[in-house]
């Protein structure tokens, strides 16, 4: 199928953009919830990140570190849904080709970018959801029981380093991503950030 357009579909950025934020917003819970106490006062008013900003009401009393990391898993499982769309969206949508411009470092460069942050997009949650399915307390989402816990603590440690490993890789790409977005807009001046917009 030939490619008619320079930009990419309007659901291919707007799935681009949710995602983005997903996995950044993740990446900054999961440190921030890391650090909480295991042993803290149980409540059902939580005020999101102690900003002052939007207190939750739950049904019932929990501590802080089990509602951050229900939330987690949660996000979690939103966004893997959000993938699995994305990657199907790009299975039976062909991309725009690459821009003329670009240099053939700056080709290799892009693809393996592009193919690292999707098997990063894939490994990334899948870890986290075994390392959840493997604890005591399984997965909710939003409340709702999709995986029974397994309590099998071995396997569940061998999955946390690897969600931990695969965190600060993702955080590496991802910086190098928009690093590069930077430099095609800011030094280059050319059109490659506005083919992820949906403003033409």
């Amino acid at each position: 199928m030939a490619i008619t357009s320079t930009h990419y579909t309007k659901t291919a950025v707007v799935l681009h953009w949710l995602i983005g934020a997903g996995i950044i917003f993740m990446l900054a819970l999961g440190w921030y919830m890391c650090d909480l106490p295991k042993e803290a006062a149980k409540t059902a008013v939580f005020d999101l990140f102690d900003l002052g900003l939007y207190h939750l009401q739950l049904a019932e009393a929990v501590s802080p570190r089990t509602f951050y990391f229900n939330l987690h898993k949660s996000i979690g499982v939103t966004v893997l849904a959000l993938i699995a769309l994305r990657i199907l969206w790009r299975i039976t949508h062909q991309p725009p080709a690459m821009i003329q411009t670009y240099k053939p470092w700056e080709k290799k460069l892009a693809n393996a970018t592009h193919h690292t942050l999707y098997l990063l997009m894939i490994a990334m949650p899948l870890s986290g959801l075994i390392m959840a399915a493997y604890s005591k307390y399984g997965v909710k989402w939003f409340g709702i029981k999709l995986i029974a816990g397994l309590d099998d603590n071995a396997k569940r440690e061998i999955f946390v380093e690897i969600h931990e490993f695969l965190a600060l890789v993702f955080a590496v790409v991802i910086v190098l991503h928009v690093l590069g977005a930077l430099k095609h807009k800011l030094i280059d001046k050319d059109d490659t950030l506005k083919r992820m917009s949906l403003l033409k």
